[in-house]
């Protein structure tokens, strides 16, 4: 990370879902590097979170979501808004029903977005997932056409969640479109740090098996909170969907290895082997100037 991540001086940014496993990463990385910071969520916390200010409520809902934004720029005063880090929504499927996944997923961001756009923020970074590919909650076996698998393959979504994310990433065009606010989707794999992190290992290490519908993909929690420091100071304009993952895979059998016995048919593009990540990374590296500090090897 270089100078051009650091706040600008007195910067204010809304973080949602600022009480999940990322979000409070992410606060704490902002607050380490000179922002203030507005929180938002379902619920308000049960500890000091060093937020300069806390709302509670639905974001599904538009009076929510309004009153968030009079809190944020109640709390900035005169400072600038650097932007918005929407974090929130159901992270998987199966905690509500699909319905209801799609529903509040996508009306959120949808929300969160436009009144962004509405209020002239000039920036919104918000968590997407590699699940918008389709593979990962998919209810049979997919495959991915490619590898390593980028931005552009196609779309394969059979599930809620995964269709949850490619809605709220054409929110955001929309909303560029629409206000020309500059909106960073990062598509992130599974996040985890500490015990997560370990746990998770050791269900592939066990099994790789287990971890073929997402393709092997992992990123360390902080790395996931520096990325999106990285989304709201890069120099950019327009929308962005970026992968955001670390370059090597969870397992410990090599990439080809896994693709032999998984995915057969995916077409391995030049260049790919050892332990490299199924998904391409080049745009985090080249738009947003980011790269992953973390290893488990």
């Amino acid at each position: 990370m270089t100078e051009e991540h650091e706040a600008p001086h007195g910067a204010t940014v809304l973080v949602t879902g600022a009480t999940g496993d990322i979000g409070r990463a992410v606060v704490a990385d902002l607050l380490a590097h000179g922002y203030r910071v507005v929180g938002a969520d379902l619920r308000a916390p049960d500890a000091e979170t060093g937020c300069a200010a806390f709302a509670a409520g639905n974001l599904a809902d538009a009076g929510t979501v309004s009153g968030v934004y009079d809190t944020l720029q109640a709390t900035a005063g005169d400072s600038p808004v650097a932007g918005v880090v929407h974090l929130a929504a159901y992270p998987a499927p199966g905690i509500v029903s699909e319905d209801e996944t799609l529903r509040s997923n996508v009306l959120a961001a949808y929300l969160v977005l436009q009144e962004a756009g509405r209020r002239g923020i000039p920036r919104v970074v918000a968590a997407s997932s590699l699940s918008a590919v389709g593979l990962a909650w998919a209810d049979r076996d997919l495959h991915p056409v490619y590898v390593p698998v980028d931005e552009e393959h196609p779309n394969l979504t059979v599930d809620s969640y995964g269709l949850s994310k490619v809605m709220s990433e054409e929110a955001a065009a929309f909303t560029t479109r629409r206000f020309g606010t500059e909106t960073v989707m990062l598509r992130f794999p599974f996040v985890g740090m500490g015990e997560r992190l370990k746990t998770r290992l050791a269900s592939t290490h066990e099994d790789a098996g287990r971890a073929r519908r997402e393709l092997w993909g992992w990123l360390h929690t902080e790395d996931a909170a520096a990325s999106v420091r990285a989304a709201l100071t890069a120099p950019l304009t327009g929308h962005h969907v970026v992968n955001v993952a670390a370059p090597d895979t969870e397992a410990l059998e090599p990439s080809r290895e896994l693709l032999a016995v998984y995915h057969p048919d995916a077409e391995i593009r030049d260049g790919f082997g050892g332990h490299d990540s199924l998904f391409a990374t080049a745009r985090m590296r080249d738009v947003l100037g980011f790269t992953p500090r973390h290893t488990w090897r």
